[in-house]
């Protein structure tokens, strides 16, 4: 199909979604896919490290009457900054993920982002290099994905192609709606977070996370921080859950501080009789902690005894004695004295595992 009528006026949705080419490797494609986007009133794109560099003459020849787009254009080094001011990120993909998330088709993907648009949220859609599509880390950055019904046995769609797809149902829908006199599809009323803030608060869990421990083994932890990724990005969050969570991960790393056992100061304490209150109720708060851990103990030993483990294995006891000398260190307190200590606590464990495993 051809034809320009340079006579009418540009048609355009200013405030449309944002195409987003991630490491783009021709430069041809880059122009294709301006030109499809300008075809139905697109003019926002984003390059994430395009493989041959930027500007590059080969796009600006295949996209024609396109070039202006390609001017305006913004370039990144990494996906996670390209759809930081976002708060919708959809990423097209034909393979099958390990990640659930919802899965749109392009139509119902920009008929919800009318709605988002509508009401001042920016959205962006993720594109992938031509050779593999999206890997898993960006698609991890996306709250939706949005795939094409297309034959199974040859899934693989040219990245201009699929750009003028998706473009292609921006414009339906917006036209769609226009005669229908309707408001595009909505989204929840509160705004929405931007990726840039998620992201940041993910960060932040993650860093905390390492502090404690969490992350063990440690060859499990690159897909284990994927999946957090993948379970804060799945739904869009809002702002006020954004403020709620940033809340609810400090209150974690910092301690209890309000109601039942609080975090002692010891200066606030000004008499004995404060310090003893403060001392039994961190008292009760450890005889708690000890009764957790003995029916992590039991459970242990259960497991054990199904498996023909036996109840001592000498590593992951000098393993757990270097992680509480190094965080008696960062805590401030005595190495020898806290393994001592553990050490006695972990005899004691080893017996009862013994006990129960006769």
């Amino acid at each position: 199909m051809s034809g320009t009528d340079h006579s009418q006026e540009a048609a355009w949705s200013p405030d449309g979604p944002i195409a987003v080419l991630v490491e783009p490797q021709l430069g041809e494609n880059i122009g294709a896919a301006a030109r499809g986007l300008w075809n139905f009133g697109l003019r926002r794109m984003r390059l994430v490290a395009p493989r041959d560099g930027w500007p590059n003459p080969a796009a600006a020849a295949t996209a024609s009457g396109a070039g202006s787009l390609l001017d305006e254009a913004r370039l990144f080094e990494a996906t996670a900054d390209a759809v930081a001011d976002c708060q919708m990120v959809y990423a097209t993909t034909a393979r099958p993920r390990e990640m659930t998330k919802r899965v749109l088709s392009p139509e119902e993907a920009m008929r919800e982002a009318g709605g988002l648009i509508a009401r001042g949220d920016k959205v962006a859609v993720l594109f992938g290099p031509e050779r593999a599509g999206l890997g898993n880390a960006d698609v991890g950055l996306a709250n939706a994905i949005i795939s094409v019904p297309v034959n199974p046995a040859f899934a693989s769609l040219n990245l201009a192609q699929c750009v003028l797809l998706v473009a292609y149902e921006w414009r339906r829908a917006a036209h769609e709606s226009l005669a229908a006199e309707e408001e595009p599809l909505a989204a929840e009323e509160e705004p929405l977070a931007a990726s840039g803030e998620v992201g940041r608060l993910v960060a932040h869990l993650v860093g905390e996370l390492d502090h404690a421990g969490f992350f063990y083994p440690e060859d499990k932890r690159p897909s284990m921080v994927a999946s957090l990724q993948n379970l804060f990005r799945r739904a869009p969050l809002t702002e006020a859950d954004l403020r709620t969570l940033w809340g609810v991960v400090r209150a974690l790393a910092e301690g209890p501080k309000r109601g039942g056992v609080r975090k002692p100061d010891p200066a606030s304490l000004p008499d004995m009789t404060a310090l003893r209150r403060a001392i039994d109720a961190q008292d009760q708060l450890l005889l708690r902690q000890l009764a957790d851990r003995q029916a992590l103990i039991e459970r242990a030993a259960e497991i054990k005894r199904d498996v023909a483990l036996p109840a001592r294995i000498d590593e992951r006891v000098e393993e757990v004695v270097d992680r509480v000398r190094a965080g008696a260190v960062r805590a401030g307190l005595d190495p020898d004295l806290m393994e001592r200590i553990w050490r006695s606590l972990i005899e004691a464990a080893i017996a009862l595992e013994e006990i129960r495993l006769k």
